[in-house]
């Protein structure tokens, strides 16, 4: 199995939804089955048993998840596939539904049921031919790389007044800044994961305090009363140690960072200024950076064993963690590197693309953003298990959830 998240945004740069984009096959590996593929889970649909296997909560909470659907697979038992709400399903067909009685039947029958209904890969001349059709939709989908999006919107606007317009595959960051002033409902695309081109910027200072304390606890045998000193100047970050060490000491009242910060020891203290200090310095950015930052990081630390790496897991994690570290914080990945003190091998891996940890981290950006092709690639020439892989994303999904839900 292979499924990634790909986030949707409002024009506040907030997650207001995914779509769940699964598999089955290896089509790589299995050349003859890319003939079939538009069929692929035509029985059991993909996106709804990872869904059902890995449930709402731990997937995406509280935001709908678009699940891609063939015209064949419409027809299937949906219903019981998958006991989720429906009202956070928007069921994603294509083209390949036709205008017909029958397929008009089965949409308006799950509708019925809670489902909602997304249509995308429309060409301009199919949307009269369509009508009937988009009229029982909730979103249409348009490409900003396949047609004009002002023109598309006057249209929709005008002919389906309630239906709501997600504007897809959108390049950069100018790119959203244009549609996002003509106004959509859902934008989506790469532009959100772009390295920053320009150069540094001033550093905000709270953001200088949480670089300081990344780089005290890479050292070999960092003082955790210095640590306690400099969380002792951010309210939020105080708080968070202290809840953290009354959860796990349970019978204490823990209100001293000193012994906080004694009671969890250096190996857990660095692993929890990691993860908190790389949600306080996302936290003017857009959310879905936070949590790409941290399942980066606990998926590059699970495919470790997977990859031969057992050694490096930890600087995996690192790896993962810090691999949006030029988005954080405004500049460049060779400038961001001058503030935060990373082991070499992962600076090589951000610059240069070489190396061992270099290769699972384009390995997991292929994943995240669905391009299976090149995924199945690693299975066949390196010999990477995919149901391992599958498994280790799995589990840093449950990791998110357990850390921040």
């Amino acid at each position: 199995m292979l499924a990634a998240l790909i986030p949707l945004f409002d024009e506040n740069m907030a997650v207001s939804a995914y779509s769940l984009f699964a598999q089955k096959e290896n089509l790589f590996q299995e050349p003859h089955m890319m003939i079939a593929a538009q069929h692929d889970g035509a029985y059991t649909i993909r996106g709804l048993e990872v869904i059902e296997s890995m449930g709402l909560q731990t997937i995406a909470p509280g935001a709908e998840i678009f699940v891609p659907i063939s015209n064949v697979s419409l027809f299937v038992d949906i219903e019981n596939q998958c006991s989720a709400n429906h009202n956070n399903i928007v069921l994603y067909i294509n083209n390949s539904v036709k205008v017909t009685e029958q397929y008009a039947d089965r949409i308006l029958e799950l509708k019925r049921m809670g489902y909602k209904f997304a249509m995308g890969r429309l060409g301009v001349d199919e949307y009269e031919t369509y009508r009937s059709i988009i009229m029982m939709m909730d979103y249409i989908v348009i490409d900003s790389q396949a047609m004009d999006v002002s023109k598309a919107k006057i249209y929709f606007n005008r002919v389906y007044p309630k239906l709501k317009i997600v504007v897809s595959n959108i390049p950069d960051q100018d790119a959203f800044d244009k549609y996002k002033e003509t106004g959509f409902n859902l934008y989506e695309g790469p532009f959100y994961r772009i390295p920053v081109a320009k150069g540094a910027t001033e550093i905000a200072p709270l953001k200088m305090n949480y670089l300081e304390l990344i780089n005290i606890v890479q050292g070999p045998n960092f003082e955790l009363s210095d640590v306690a000193k400099i969380i002792g100047r951010d309210t939020a970050l105080a708080i968070s140690l202290l809840n953290i060490a009354n959860r796990l000491s349970r019978n204490s009242e823990i209100t001293s960072l000193k012994h906080a910060a004694a009671m969890l020891g250096q190996k857990e203290m660095k692993r929890w200024i990691l993860t908190a200090v790389t949600k306080e310095l996302c936290a003017d950015k857009p959310n879905e950076i936070t949590r790409l930052s941290l399942l980066r990081a606990k998926f590059a630390e699970n495919l470790a064993k997977v990859f031969g790496l057992e050694s490096e897991a930890s600087n995996l994690f690192l790896m993962g963690l810090f691999s949006v570290i030029d988005i954080i914080l405004d500049t460049t990945m060779h400038e961001a590197l001058k503030m935060i003190a990373l082991p070499k091998n992962i600076e090589t891996a951000y610059l240069t693309g070489e190396g061992d940890l270099a290769e699972v981290l384009a390995f997991i950006k292929n994943y995240e953003r669905g391009d299976w092709i090149e995924v199945g690639k690693a299975e066949l020439i390196d010999g990477v298990d995919l149901d391992k892989v599958y498994a280790a994303y799995c589990q840093s999904y449950r990791w998110f959830r357990d850390m921040f839900y």
